[in-house]
């Protein structure tokens, strides 16, 4: 006999797990479905998010970054350390106990919140004689739920390269990127994403040789050429080799390891041999198993779930967020979107900005933005004042000792409201917030100029950034 809710969600990231939460505490009686297994096959809720993607990355970033602070600047603080060594399977260990907590953390959360969590493959079945639709479970047990409305947030993968197909050994996926036993001496990675900068400077502060393989002629293309333009210069003084404008050829992968074909930006053919290579080139919708077409659910051209701006679906009472659906492949988002369909289902007004999504890379330095980027706007002809401040200028930041990057205001030249912030340098994903904050409320660079920040901080790069729109820093 099936079992009856009111909301049924498919996939418990963050986008789902979250929408389940916020549906259940509007008093709705929600299931949440994910399929995701620890390494015992038990389950592991929240997605490649917490699996395979943010949560385990900042975990490698932050040993990867004491170890290189014991190696390279302690003696810069009278601390004397010799003969420091990573042991790399303690660093994974403590990666996957982070992981745990925080599975652990979302199945409290279902409990505390009353969400009915089962373990298994969510897919559709069909229409409900009496409305909603039909869910089957496939786990270690079969169920059936039906739910009058229905959430799909069933996440993305990465996109394969053809002609190199992730084993997961020599040619990795995020997956196996934060799997890697032990140090390769040679590290490739096609792709200078988010994901490839932040796992390329794990393994390079580590002691691998790192180089990244770019296709496009631009470094971080959707980054303030500015701010791009730093960040690879610091990239380039710690060794993490970049080479832009690439076409990748034919990649061999043997037991001694992968051989990458390419042709540089010159036209010169090339040929990089490493140990490991991780292919980094995006992510695509994942809808496999879900059996759409027996509902009649629309994709689009890309293979997301198709929805309109409320993300709803072309099926009534059917709903989709995340990386499933068109717009940036973010966790918060999912979330933000998971927040705004439970409260819509409820009769509110959910409500989500895309213009004040924060992004950020968490390499050394940080990049961090939100908003238009320069080139943007003069692509828009929008006229604009720019103000920065660098951290060199900044007091917190000689005391910890990193002194990389800048702040970067973007105003509008008439109204003064803030059209983008941009930051490269220490601790800026923290920076950020104050950034989004000032854009919801159509804030002015005058605005966050006027506000009092506490010093010595690193917010006060910000504010003296904002100064610099009118050309009036004080500390530079």
């Amino acid at each position: 006999m099936s079992k009856q809710f009111d909301v049924v969600v498919i996939g418990g990231g963050p986008g789902g797990y979250i929408a389940a939460i916020r549906a259940a505490q509007l008093g709705m009686n929600v299931a949440c479905i994910d399929e995701w297994k620890n390494d015992k096959g038990g389950p592991a809720p929240g997605g490649t998010c917490t699996n395979v993607g943010c949560i385990p990355s900042k975990a490698l970033l932050q040993s990867s970054e004491h170890f290189e602070h014991a190696n390279k600047h302690f003696a810069d603080h009278g601390i004397t350390a010799t003969g420091v060594k990573m042991d790399v399977s303690k660093m994974v260990a403590r990666k996957d106990s982070v992981v745990k907590q925080n599975n652990d953390g979302i199945l409290y959360l279902f409990k505390k919140n009353k969400v009915s969590f089962f373990h298994g493959r969510g897919s559709f079945v069909k229409a409900a004689a009496d409305g909603g639709y039909e869910i089957k479970v496939a786990g270690a047990t079969e169920e059936t739920l039906v739910g009058k409305q229905i959430i799909i947030a069933t996440g993305s993968n990465a996109r394969a390269l053809p002609g190199a197909e992730f084993d997961e050994v020599n040619i990795l996926s995020n997956d196996g990127a934060l799997r890697i036993g032990a140090v390769p001496k040679k590290l490739a990675l096609i792709g200078s994403g988010v994901i490839g900068l932040e796992m390329g400077s794990v393994w390079r502060r580590l002691g691998a040789e790192v180089t990244v393989l770019e296709g496009l002629p631009t470094f971080l293309g959707a980054v303030d050429e500015q701010i791009a333009k730093e960040a690879k210069k610091a990239f380039d003084k710690q060794g993490l080799k970049i080479e832009l404008g690439v076409k990748v050829g034919e990649i061999k992968n043997s037991k001694k390891g992968v051989s990458i074909a390419y042709t540089n930006s010159k036209g010169e053919a090339q040929t990089l041999d490493a140990d490991k290579l991780i292919i980094s080139i995006g992510r695509v919708p994942n809808t496999i198993g879900l059996n759409a077409e027996s509902v009649g659910l629309q994709l689009d051209e890309r293979g997301a779930i198709a929805v309109d701006g409320d993300c709803k679906t072309n099926l009534p009472g059917v709903w989709a967020v995340g990386d499933v659906v068109r717009g940036p492949m973010l966790a918060h988002k999912a979330e933000e979107e998971g927040v705004a369909v439970a409260e819509r289902m409820a009769g509110q007004h959910g409500h989500v900005n895309f213009n004040t999504i924060p992004w950020v890379i968490y390499t050394s330095p940080e990049i961090a933005w939100v908003g238009r980027t320069e080139q943007q706007l003069k692509a828009d002809g929008v006229k604009y004042k720019a103000g920065t401040f660098p951290f060199l200028a900044n007091g917190r930041a000689r005391a910890l000792g990193d002194t990389t990057g800048m702040v970067k205001f973007l105003a509008d030249a008439v109204t003064d409201e803030i059209l983008g912030v941009h930051m490269v340098g220490p601790q800026v994903s923290e920076l950020i917030a104050e950034a989004v904050v000032a854009m919801e409320f159509k804030a002015s660079a005058e605005d966050i100029a006027r506000i009092c920040h506490a010093h010595p901080s690193l917010s006060e790069a910000t504010k003296e950034a904002a100064l610099a729109v009118d050309k009036r820093t004080l500390n530079f």
